[in-house]
Order: structure tokens, then C-alpha cells, then sequence
């Protein structure tokens, strides 16, 4: 059974739709901020911030791990909302980086997250 988070746009998000190219955008942006902190520390920290390559299709991204502690997580996209989907072989890793990554979406979309365990963050004013 895969699991699902979402993130939703809301009258008060600063996003109107959410576009496979602007997903794309935000990853990047993930990786970048991950590569400047590892400059600032010395090490490689965007391979253990980011170890997935990314994958376009044309309606999703597709994040593939690159060693065994991270399988797959999956980003698909709609006119309101975002979905992050583990597929059943996900491990803890996936997870953990799965719930990174969506808060950081949610916060730079200020949309409604609905988390992998059911919980809700709100990153929108309210």
C-alpha cells in the first residue's frame, strides 16, 4: 500500500496552480540550499540532504535513490495540489525526506499539508 501526503493551495496561498515546472524549480532550489550549506560546513552535504536523481515524466517527478537506503518518492502534480507518494518498497529514509521535502513545499506555497500520518500543518495565514 503506497502512502500519500498532500499540499493543497488555499485562497491564501501564494501560489494560484501548481505546475510540473515549478516543482521542478522548487527541488532545485532544495538542492542549491542544501549544496551552500555544505559549502559553509566543509562537506558534501547535498548528497545526504538530497540523494535521489530526478526523473521527469510528462504529469510527475519521479525522485530515485541513489543508494540502498533511499528507494523512490514520487511527485505529482494538479491544479491545486501536490501529492508525495511512497510506494510500498519505500524505506524510512524515503519517508524522512518525503516529510522534508513537503514541508518545504507547503511553506514556499503557503498551501494546507496533509501529512503521511493523517496530521495537518498549516503553512498560510489564517
Amino acid at each position: 500500500m503506497a502512502y500519500t501526503a498532500t499540499i493543497e493551495l488555499v485562497p491564501a496561498s501564494t501560489w494560484e496552480t501548481v505546475t510540473l515546472e515549478q516543482c521542478k524549480q522548487l527541488l532545485e532550489q532544495f538542492r542549491d540550499i542544501a549544496r551552500k550549506t555544505g559549502e559553509q560546513l566543509g562537506w558534501d552535504y547535498e548528497q545526504s540532504a538530497f540523494p535521489y536523481d530526478i526523473v521527469i515524466n510528462e504529469d510527475r517527478i519521479i525522485l530515485v535513490g541513489k543508494d540502498a537506503r533511499y528507494y523512490m518518492i514520487e511527485c505529482r502534480m494538479r491544479d491545486q495540489m501536490v501529492e508525495f507518494v511512497l510506494p510500498k518498497q519505500a524505506t524510512h529514509g524515503d519517508k524522512g525526506k518525503a516529510n522534508e521535502l513537503c514541508k518545504f513545499f507547503a511553506k514556499r506555497m503557503a498551501g494546507k499539508l496533509h501529512l503521511f500520518n493523517g496530521r495537518i500543518m498549516y503553512y498560510y495565514k489564517r
